[in-house]
């Protein structure tokens, strides 16, 4: 800091005056007090430190910068610690995109898992230990190379667009899928589950469904080789594209690059696309959960079989055995209907026989009367017609049981008088219910 150095001079004393004589006090002294002064503060620490140890400020500040370092690495816990590659100490700065950035600050095993906080706490530490003014104070004349080296691992690793282009293409964060044999040998899901969590790192959507284990659902594998097969990635690829020329000279230059980058940054995204759906279609080949589905898949499709076939089995025996009832059922219906029949005709020929031997018996009934003609007199043939015709006229106004009832009623009847009044008898009935007009039967009723 500047300063400015400005003169004050004591004001001329009055011409004539005198100190014995014109000297006035204004007040006294107060009396003295004792009391202990003790130096304290940082300045006084530096200044005892040098004294003894018979040092230079240059000197001083030297060591204390060095010990400084020192308690920095000290208090590390030794979480972004790791041992630093002397190839890479020696790196060219301006191979800038060559250089792992994480393994530059120490970071290797976090990769894009390092928080901003341990970026920066890398940062700081190295930064400590690389720094030229750190190495001029030590005697050490290198150059600041592998110090740049650091600055542009953390430009890129806390600026989030910069870090997303490298992670996209930091192959050093994948995880070698295992073979077949190792697989076997170590176990499908130890070796396989770590390879798919690197490679989830690249999705758009989360979380990533997980491998899971032997105890999976089938709903749950099928859910994580679906997820996998319709992966939708981030990578770009950006970080690999050649330089774009800054100059405004070299215009068609720069669009032909561009394009380049583009053409490129496509045919990278498909070749990650296939890579991936390879890496799946490997661990698929190898999965045992989907030989176990799909056996049993293939269980319950022959359980289904044979319980449909024994459906189908036992509906046609049900279809069979109802027509041998349907038919056995017909046959009876027809047994039965034909002797009814054969019944009804033997019922009807026996009632028709004795409807003509009833009729018989009522025509014989008047004949054995002499027609109804008292006192021994021969009936004329008109009487005999008359008489013969009533007859007729009744016997059709009357059923069969009633025709078996007269003739019952005529069985044993002897003479005009008694034959007469039975028929008299029947007419006048038949009169009554309505059956026969009064006088249509004059000769027998």
């Amino acid at each position: 800091m500047a300063t400015a150095q400005v003169s004050l001079p004591l004001p001329i004393l009055p011409e004539g005056w005198f100190g014995e004589k014109d000297f006035k006090a204004i007040s006294t002294l107060s009396s003295t007090t004792q009391r202990n002064i003790e130096p304290v503060g940082p300045h006084f620490l530096a200044h005892a430190r040098r004294k003894r140890h018979h040092r230079t400020f240059s000197e001083d500040e030297r060591i204390q910068a060095q010990e400084n370092v020192k308690k920095v690495e000290d208090d590390d816990t030794g979480d972004i610690s790791e041992p630093e590659d002397p190839l890479m100490l020696q790196r060219d700065a301006k191979d800038w995109k060559g250089q792992d950035h994480y393994a530059v600050l120490g970071l290797s095993k976090y990769r894009f898992r390092a928080t901003e906080t341990q970026i920066k706490r890398a940062h700081r530490k190295k930064v400590l230990r690389h720094h030229p003014d750190k190495k001029a104070a030590a005697g050490n004349t290198e150059d600041d190379s592998f110090f740049k080296c650091i600055q542009k691992a953390t430009e890129i690793l806390l600026d989030p667009v910069k870090r997303r282009q490298f992670d996209s293409v930091d192959e050093a964060a994948d995880v070698e899928p295992p073979t077949k044999k190792q697989a076997q040998k170590s176990g499908f899901f130890k070796l396989w589950n770590p390879v798919f969590e690197a490679e989830g790192r690249f999705s758009r959507t989360q979380p990533v469904p997980r491998l899971g284990d032997d105890k999976s659902t089938k709903e749950e594998v099928e859910h994580f080789y679906n997820f996998l097969y319709n992966f939708d990635s981030w990578r770009s690829f950006e970080y690999q594209d050649e330089d774009v020329p800054d100059d405004n000279e070299n215009r068609d230059q720069k669009r032909q690059v561009e394009r380049k980058n583009n053409n490129a940054r496509k045919k990278k995204k498909t070749e990650d696309t296939a890579r991936l759906r390879s890496l799946v279609d490997e661990c698929l080949a190898g999965d045992e959960r989907i030989k176990k589905f799909k056996k049993e898949e293939r269980a319950g499709k022959d359980k289904k079989r044979v319980d449909r076939e024994l459906a189908e089995k036992k509906e046609k025996e049900d279809v069979e055995r109802k027509k041998r009832e349907e038919e056995k059922a017909k046959k009876e219906r027809e047994e039965v209907e034909k002797k009814e029949k054969a019944e009804g005709k033997k019922t009807k020929e026996a009632a028709k026989n004795a409807a003509k031997k009833n009729k018989r018996v009522l025509k014989s009934s008047v004949k054995d009367a002499n027609y109804l003609i008292e006192n021994g007199e021969t009936a004329s043939a008109a009487v005999i017609d008359g008489v013969l015709g009533e007859v007729e006229t009744v016997m059709g106004k009357i059923d069969n049981e009633e025709l078996a009832a007269l003739a019952e009623k005529l069985g044993g009847k002897k003479g005009a008088v008694e034959v007469g009044g039975v028929w008299k008898g029947e007419v006048e009935r038949l009169v009554g219910e309505g059956k026969l007009k009064a006088g249509e039967c004059k000769h027998i009723g």
